[in-house]
């Protein structure tokens, strides 16, 4: 698997980025033998860019991940992590939340990268992201510390997560530093980030975003609507032809608009589904037809003249 970089600045990561956001979601499944498992899986398929949050798996899974990478025989600088903090739930470690908030604050930033750091056994974090926008935060507060992360070594890039485009261009206004990423939700059944100016907003910017939830969280298995059974029968009629199954095939169309799908998936053929569909080429014209089934938009008359 290529790498690719993620912004001019870099740095660079791999084409299929895994992460442990999913891991609360199979009680059998959150433990730190798991967590070891799917690490090395995920690298002997080229996988070397891991994504992470101070409350994954309960506000447990950055230290698992610590421990097996440090039992592992992987160097620190072979690998990407990314990790996120601006989301507090309420949690049995975290009685101080009463409700589910966000929190862009200096004090709260610096206490998260530092427990992150702790928790992952690791001198810096490759990428540190917000993990949503607080519109109670002070956007200059939150730079200088953003900065002073960043001088002091501890965090090498720094991204966000669920921005709008105008949030987005409001801390980066008050930034020296690129941010590297935006990392958002976008798939085939949520197409808008292609229509509202985010993507057109990252690639003005020379970076490329990071998608969450690229097999749409499983809505693709789920036929409860007609807009989800023109995408899911436009997909298996279209991947029949490349022979390849329909989660190959929605990869292989969130590739082409340059983004890095993030795979959650608790399931190692969703996995290998994910990092076998970077040696797929998509014909434009299916492409445009598996999108104009999820917009139910074609081209107007208009738009010919």
């Amino acid at each position: 698997m290529k790498t690719i970089t993620l912004s001019e600045s870099g740095p660079d990561v791999s084409q299929i980025i895994y992460s442990y956001w999913r891991a609360a979601e199979d009680a059998a499944l959150l433990n730190a033998q798991e967590v070891e498992k799917r690490l090395h899986t995920c690298t002997d398929l080229g996988i070397t860019t891991f994504d992470h949050a101070d409350v994954y798996g309960n506000y447990q899974v950055e230290a698992w991940f610590g421990n097996a990478l440090k039992r592992s025989e992987l160097r620190r600088e072979d690998i990407i992590i990314s990790t996120k903090c601006g989301i507090s739930l309420p949690d049995v470690s975290r009685p101080q939340n009463r409700v589910r908030h966000y929190d862009n604050s200096p004090a709260h930033i610096r206490r998260s990268v530092e427990n992150s750091l702790r928790n992952l056994q690791t001198d810096y974090i490759d990428v540190f992201l917000l993990h949503h926008f607080d519109p109670l935060s002070d956007p200059d507060e939150t730079a200088s510390v953003l900065t002073e992360l960043v001088l002091k070594g501890y965090v090498k890039h720094i991204g966000v997560a669920n921005f709008t485009v105008h949030q987005h261009k409001l801390l980066q206004d008050r930034l020296s530093l690129p941010i590297v990423t935006n990392h958002f939700e976008f798939n085939v059944l949520h197409t808008q980030p292609l229509e509202d100016g985010t993507i057109d907003f990252i690639r003005q910017q020379y970076s490329k975003p990071m998608a969450w939830a690229p097999l749409a969280g499983g809505r693709l298995q789920v036929y409860n609507d007609e807009r989800t059974y023109n995408v899911t029968s436009t997909l298996r009629r279209i991947a029949e032809q490349y022979g390849i199954n329909v989660e190959q095939l929605a990869i292989a169309w969130l590739l082409e608009t340059g983004a890095l799908p993030i795979v959650g998936t608790n399931s190692y053929q969703r996995i290998l589904n994910a990092t076998s569909a970077v040696d797929i080429k998509l014909d434009k014209q299916d492409w445009y037809e598996i999108y104009f089934a999820a917009t139910t938009r074609h081209v107007s008359a208009a738009a010919l003249v």
